[in-house]
């Protein structure tokens, strides 16, 4: 007799599991996302079958230091902390045309002049692989292309090869032939992950995967898949814009707070040793209302960056307030305390910042940075085109200390500029040097700043 097959609906958003269709779902809101997969009925698990290490006391546990190798892109490693781990499954998402399929591949040519590397898709043919490695580098044998989407096929072909690097280029074109759901959905990208995730740990093979992002930027599919990963590196940038940064939201065996920066080209991505000034290159020397050079630090990378604002009567209804590359929450604080502190009337006004060179900034120490280019703009009076600045603006109009405070200074002063203004807590230290001005107060900081 024939076991009836059972269906349940699961959000391709969330994973929220439901007995019956719905038009939203009722865990994340999500309009249209359930959909019908098959439930398989469980097979019987003989306990004398099972296998694995006996549990045993910690102080017997031997201690290895994890070995690391390059990936042979500078910034990667750094990303990365320092290299590669063995046996490490590494997620890396973005927008799509941003430069994910472009990066691993790059990577994959450079370690295969001392290693082989599977590199398997499962959008593109192999034909199509090898028209894009040609403009990308030097072709080696090392590096093998595999075009293939059932998940059995491809770890029958790295258990064959044993090769130390493998890339699964995308997790959402995968599946699992056991399963009824398509490919892509929660169940398929959960179990193939999961096949993935057991044979990366058994077999020492270091795995990254490419996942697809939604129109919010976070990777498809269950949030599960970010937990069961040791590493999840997110490349983001402007499409239109040269600049790609590679930021790591979670590592298991390095710091979460270092950033990697390429420049897109026809070649491929280019590592940018010095973003500072690839960021500043543009920037008017003369200095022009509106425009301050904020001292950010992403990990233990200071970088510079130039802050632009706009601030214009508003010609009818209510002003508009636009920003792109910092936060629109913190941008309405800083406004709010540039009216009640300072006595600007931005009300009245439409306000645009940005942070050029499509980098994403959203540390504190950013803010003096934004309220000078405010009150720029507003008052028609440039900001001194020598100054670099770092504090965090508090509601009472104080201004803040921030860490790093070295780094931030070494870094203006090696680019040019002749003066830094910070809070006068962080410059406790730094008092006898010069150029370094202090300022306890946003008003008293913006008169330092903005020239009469």
């Amino acid at each position: 007799m024939s076991m009836r097959t059972k269906t349940k609906y699961l959000c391709q958003e969330c994973g929220q599991q439901s007995a019956r269709w719905l038009g939203r779902c009722p865990g994340c809101g999500t309009w249209n996302s359930l959909i019908e997969e098959c439930v398989n009925p469980r097979k019987e698990v003989n306990p004398s079958s099972l296998g694995g290490d006996l549990p045993r006391p910690v102080t017997e546990v031997s201690v290895l230091e994890e070995e690391r190798f390059s990936t042979e892109l500078g910034e990667m490693d750094r990303v990365l902390g320092g290299g590669l781990v063995p046996g490490s499954l590494v997620l890396l998402g973005g927008d799509p045309g941003i430069g994910k399929s472009t990066l691993l591949l790059q990577a994959s040519q450079l370690l295969s002049r001392k290693m082989q590397v599977l590199y398997v898709s499962g959008e593109e043919s192999t034909r199509q692989i090898r028209l894009r490695a040609d403009r990308l580098g030097e072709l080696l044998p090392g590096l093998l292309l595999l075009s293939e989407t059932d998940i059995d096929v491809m770890e029958r072909h790295l258990r064959e090869l044993a090769p130390p690097v493998a890339v699964i280029d995308s997790i959402q074109t995968m599946y699992k032939s056991d399963l009824g759901s398509a490919p892509g959905s929660v169940g398929q990208v959960r179990e193939c992950a999961a096949q993935l995730m057991r044979l990366a740990k058994t077999e020492g093979i270091s795995i990254f995967l490419v996942g697809h992002v939604t129109k919010e930027g976070v990777i498809a599919g269950p949030r599960v898949l970010e937990h069961m990963v040791d590493t999840v590196l997110y490349l983001e940038g402007d499409r239109h814009q040269f600049f790609r940064i590679l930021r790591c939201v979670k590592n298991r065996f390095g710091s979460t707070n270092e950033i990697g920066i390429f420049e897109m080209s026809g070649s491929g991505l280019i590592e940018v040793t010095n973003p500072s000034a690839l960021f500043l290159i543009h920037r008017s020397q003369g200095g022009v209302p509106g425009s301050a050079v904020a001292a950010a630090l992403e990990g233990s990378r200071p970088l510079l960056v130039e802050i632009q604002a706009l601030v214009s009567p508003a010609g009818y209804g209510t002003p508009r307030r636009m920003t792109a590359g910092v936060d629109y929450n913190r941008v309405a604080l800083i406004t709010a305390v540039l009216e009640k502190r300072v006595g600007l009337n931005l009300g009245s006004h439409d306000i645009y910042v940005n942070a050029v060179g499509g980098v994403k900034l959203d540390e504190p120490a950013i803010d003096l940075a934004i309220a000078c280019a405010l009150t720029s703009s507003f008052r028609d009076k440039p900001v001194d085109s020598e100054m670099a600045l770092a504090g965090e603006i508090g509601l009472t109009g104080e201004l803040r200390p921030v860490t790093g405070v070295e780094k931030r200074v070494k870094e203006a002063f090696k680019l040019g500029f002749k003066r830094f203004l910070l809070s006068g807590q962080s410059a406790a230290d730094h008092t006898a040097d010069t150029g370094i001005l202090t300022a306890d107060t946003l008003a008293t900081a913006l008169d330092l700043a903005i020239k009469v």
